[in-house]
């Protein structure tokens, strides 16, 4: 199953998910900005704050949309314990 880490305001998560919809791919999309958790397995996926980002089995396979992306804010040192 596909992943997708994004968020609500970034227009590549936007064009990503439509184009994930448009093949037919099922996958579950996270909201970073919403969900700290989620924003959490991103910098631990990633090592950053870029979005979209695609995982597949639990392998980032995409980072952004045709080199594009947005940063999204990072939680501090004691947030992210």
């Amino acid at each position: 199953m596909l992943e997708l880490y994004g968020a609500k305001g970034c227009p590549y998560t936007r064009e990503l998910r439509e184009s994930l919809l448009w093949d037919g791919k099922e996958f579950v999309e996270y909201d970073v900005d919403e969900d700290k958790e989620a924003l959490k397995q991103l910098i631990v996926l990633t090592g950053g704050g870029t979005v979209p980002v695609l995982v597949e089995d639990g392998r980032v396979i995409q980072v952004g949309v045709s080199g594009r992306g947005c940063m999204v804010a990072l939680p501090s040192t004691k947030e992210f314990k």
